[in-house]
């Protein structure tokens, strides 16, 4: 169903990167800036989405790839409903974030693309979890970055460096969404 010409268009944005890029936090500002503007949103944070499956989903390559069609079913549709659907999820391989922008495409629905290319040695200095440091100490398999893949978007609309800010972030993203006609 795709919205009616009363009502505003909605868009997927699908924030990507290592873990602790700053993903959720960029997308958690973006959301407090559409709200500042009367857009109605929703942000998808990778780590809630996986707590809220019913089945505990690991870090296999099937397992990743089911967390991340789920995440874009669910994005696609909010953004059908009219809202701006915030992604925040490590996504680390470039098939399966691909296959959630088809989609998109083949039902006319925005999507932007958004890399926080924040190097994997920053990451490991943030690591707020400990994933790093138990990956690199064996303790922690399939860690994206460390002994598993991450394939970085050929194409993103957006990629922002380790040194913009959150709101620097956000300001991109609703400029971004503001060229394809959302706001």
């Amino acid at each position: 169903m795709a919205p009616s010409a009363t009502t505003r268009p909605g868009a997927t944005v699908w924030i990507t990167g290592l873990p602790a890029a700053g993903k959720s936090t960029a997308a958690a500002a973006t959301g407090v800036l559409l709200a500042a503007r009367g857009v109605a949103a929703v942000v998808l944070d990778g780590d809630e989405l996986r707590a809220a499956m019913p089945e505990r989903l690991g870090f296999s390559r099937d397992d990743r790839a089911t967390a991340v069609a789920g995440a874009g079913g669910l994005a696609l549709a909010r953004a059908r409903q009219g809202l701006v659907a915030v992604t925040a999820l490590v996504s680390p391989y470039r098939s399966d974030r691909d296959q959630v922008r088809a989609r998109h495409d083949e039902l006319g629905i925005v999507f932007v693309e958004v890399l926080m290319d924040t190097p994997v040695e920053i990451c490991i200095e943030r690591d707020p979890k400990d994933l790093y440091k138990r990956a690199l100490a064996g303790e922690l398999s399939h860690m994206t970055g460390i002994d598993d893949p991450f394939e970085p978007p050929l194409g993103p609309e957006l990629r922002f460096d380790p040194t913009h800010a959150p709101e620097s972030v956000a300001a991109g993203i609703v400029e971004a969404l503001a060229r394809r006609g959302i706001l």
